[in-house]
């Protein structure tokens, strides 16, 4: 844990005085002596715990005669209520509850057209069918529950009536036209049959738990199980029922589609028969011929055009190109002799003339050659022709036939119209048919075969004990209920308390740090508690006395003024506490008693107050001849003198400045005892002339309101407040805060000598 960071400011700084008013009334005070805290988070959720643990175990202890008293009151309220209170007896019997019986064999019931619907839903209904009234009806029914008299007003079995009973005899037992008719009590039977059924699902399983309560184990152990066996003959029941009507209902319509199918059957064929429609299970033949007609027509328009593209491709050349051609054997014979004939002809045109025998004659012979090429030719040309010509009359033939198949197959479609319609209605009817005829065949199995989806996993036992009043649980709500209703009060009482709880609600609520936490204490005990350097009160005084010392840059002021908001929160035995601890560290103190109406230090100092500061301020004496030594070492007391009818007009006069500057001068430390601020202008008149003010709080009984106002009142004087004090709190409420050592180190103190302590703490 981090340490903590202290923030000291400058001391000696005065408020502004609506600006201090202002804060201080949204109880954000900008205190001088202002204390920042950084904690690591860890350590500050720590811190909180811890926090809250030491209020509710404060609380505790504050309230611990209201807590048992609220304790003892429930636990006698609970013993009382488990006297009085009629032994009940419980029985418990488990079911098992399957989505669906075991098959065997697979077929459709009634019940598989809900299957769509979630399991909670199915289980749901099932818990809601066991707490209805059509099964306790059932139950009481089989149990002749309403001749039962013993069930429906059974005899009280209490402590409370055994004790009864054993002073002033047994109670008269009544007849049965004192219970009203049969009818009457079947109905009470039904209605307590209800009331004592519970119901509890088996957390991960299909097991369900039926128990019931009743007065006697015997009822109890006999309803259970009614419950369970009449729950399986309801569940038997329904199924059989729901069974019969579907075998009945399927029936009944399996007859009207029987006939609607028969009807719709004759008279398609009779359409059928008069339009003369031959049809096969996808087509008609006029459709089938036309299909066919189609598929010759591509084709022949395939031939027709690869045709005439030879045909054109021969006239637009000189024929040699064509494939027909270029394959023919002859033709490629007569091409080549003419070739063998032209070379010849070209290699004697070197020695020969064209005129020569020889060449006339190889000129001939190739001429003639030509005309045999040319004749070939025209004759694989004749063939395209043809073959073009007879193609295109073999389009222009399928293309009549093709119309006049169209015309056939439109004239059938009108007639299939009527016929298609028929023939749907028979399809459509014989599906319905054979569906219901099928499931109609599948119930029947069911029902001869199927199980129960329910069957008694254990039967209810008889109990050998009372299922409640339970002693221990009752004691234990009634103790929990008293703890609740103390903690309800409790909680009451401290929200309309508006005193000071904790010291941390000072520091957050005030603005104020919090210099130390004084135990109650009188005076005259605080006085020898002081001296003897020992104990709670002593130690905590000086841990206010290191406090102060710190509490300004300067160290403790010159001049401290000790009050508070009311009279009797311990600012006197606070005031006189410091002096006497600062006089152990060698400082020369002056304790002045400023409280001229009710005046203290001269009774715990026990020292005359014959005259005091009353007489120095009206003039009378001088200060050096007022002052008193006291039984402390360094400390001297100045007390409060004849009580003036004017205190506040005496110490508002210069002389009281005077006195502070010069007991300043002759003294080390000056501690002023002033009066409560409340109600009296005297202590924010002192406050406004003393260096540093410290201010007292009775932590039981200071309300908050007040606090408040007195430092608003504090601050308008421009009083300079250093601090506040929780004084009369409890140490072992409050150990936490900041006597958590300081427990332990007084009980180990006590081996120690006060001469060990006091140098101790000086050092």
């Amino acid at each position: 844990m981090n340490a903590p960071k202290f923030d000291l400011k400058p001391r000696g700084q005065r408020h502004d005085l609506p600006a201090a008013a202002s804060l201080l009334d949204s109880c954000v005070i900008d205190r001088h002596n202002e204390m920042s805290f950084d904690f690591d988070p860890g350590a500050k959720s720590g811190g909180e715990f811890r926090r809250l643990l030491f209020l509710v175990l404060g609380l505790a202890l504050k309230y611990r005669r209201l807590i048992l008293a609220f304790c003892g009151v429930a636990l006698a309220i609970g013993v009382g209520v488990s006297l009085r209170s009629t032994p009940i007896f419980r029985a418990t019997g488990t079911i098992q509850i399957d989505r669906e019986a075991p098959r065997v064999v697979k077929t459709s019931t009634p019940e598989d057209y809900g299957r769509s619907e979630p399991d909670s839903r199915f289980y749901q209904t099932q818990y809601d069918i066991l707490k209805s009234r059509l099964l306790a009806d059932q139950v009481a029914s089989d149990l002749n529950l309403g001749a039962a008299l013993d069930f429906i007003h059974p005899q009280s079995t209490s402590a409370f009536a055994k004790l009864r009973s054993l002073i002033f005899g047994s109670v008269t037992t009544k007849t049965d036209s004192d219970h009203g008719n049969l009818q009457e009590r079947q109905i009470i039977a039904v209605g307590m049959v209800q009331g004592g059924l519970s119901i509890d699902p088996v957390s991960g399983s299909n097991l369900v738990k039926v128990s019931f309560d009743s007065p006697s184990s015997d009822w109890a152990q006999r309803v259970a199980n009614g419950i369970a066996d009449s729950y399986i003959k309801l569940n038997l029941d329904r199924r059989y029922s729901a069974t019969a009507y579907a075998r009945n209902f399927l029936k009944e319509r399996l007859q009207e589609l029987k006939l609607k199918l028969e009807e719709s059957e004759k008279d398609l064929v009779a359409y059928s028969e008069q339009k003369q429609l031959i049809n096969d299970d996808k087509h008609s033949i006029a459709e089938s011929d036309l299909a066919a007609l189609n598929g010759a027509l591509q084709k022949v328009v395939a031939q027709r055009i690869n045709a005439q593209q030879l045909w054109e491709q021969a006239n637009s050349s000189n024929g040699l190109a064509l494939p027909q051609v270029l394959q023919d054997s002859s033709i490629q014979k007569l091409m080549w002799d003419r070739a063998a004939l032209t070379t010849e002809y070209q290699n004697k045109r070197a020695t020969f003339t064209p005129a020569y025998p020889d060449m006339l004659k190889l000129k001939a012979q190739i001429n003639a050659v030509n005309r045999e090429i040319d004749s070939a030719v025209d004759m694989v040309k004749q063939s395209l022709k043809a073959a073009y010509d007879s193609t295109l009359q073999q389009e222009t033939l399928l293309k009549q036939k093709l119309d006049e198949v169209k015309e056939g197959v439109l004239s059938t479609r009108d007639k299939e119209i009527q016929y298609n319609i028929l023939k749907r209605e028979a399809d459509t009817n014989r599906t319905l048919y054979e569906g219901l005829l099928q499931q109609y065949k599948d119930i029947g199995v069911a029902g001869a075969v199927n199980t129960n989806n329910v069957s008694v996993v254990d039967r209810a036992q008889l109990p050998s004990a009372p299922y409640k009043p339970n002693l221990k649980m009752t004691l234990a709500i009634a103790l929990l209920l008293g703890l609740l209703a103390a903690g309800s009060l409790i909680a009451l009482l401290e929200i309309l308390d508006d005193t000071f709880k904790s010291p941390e609600e000072i520091e957050e609520q005030l603005g104020l740090a919090l210099l130390g936490m004084i135990p109650n204490s009188d005076g005259d005990h605080a006085k020898a508690l002081i001296e003897s350097g020992k104990g709670h009160f002593a130690e905590a005084l000086r841990s206010l006395r290191t406090a102060l010392q710190f509490s300004t840059d300067q160290g403790v002021p010159k001049t401290l003024l000790v009050t508070s908001a009311q009279p009797g929160e311990g600012k006197s035995t606070t005031a006189l506490g410091l002096a006497v601890n600062f006089t152990q560290l060698g400082t020369k103190v002056l304790l002045i008693d400023a409280d001229l109406r009710n005046p203290s230090q001269h009774r715990y100092l026990k020292c005359d107050n014959p005259a005091g500061l009353s007489n120095y301020l009206s003039g009378r004496e001088l200060p050096e001849r007022l002052l008193q030594k006291t039984s402390v070492s360094r400390l001297y007391l100045l007390t409060s003198g004849p009580l003036p009818p004017n205190p506040s007009e005496l110490l508002a006069g210069p002389k009281m400045m005077s006195l502070l500057s010069l007991c300043g001068e002759k003294f080390d430390l000056v501690i002023i005892d002033s009066p409560p601020v409340i109600g009296l202008a005297d202590a924010p008149l002192l406050s406004s002339m003393a260096l540093g003010t410290l201010f007292v709080i009775s932590m039981p009984d200071t309300r908050c309101h007040l606090v408040k106002n007195s430092l608003k009142r504090l601050y308008f004087a421009r009083a300079r407040i250093i601090g506040a004090a929780m004084n009369k709190c409890d140490v072992r409420s409050h150990y936490g805060y900041g006597y958590g050592y300081g427990l332990e180190y007084y009980g180990y103190g006590q081996q120690k000598t006060t001469a060990q302590l006091d140098h101790s703490v000086d050092a």
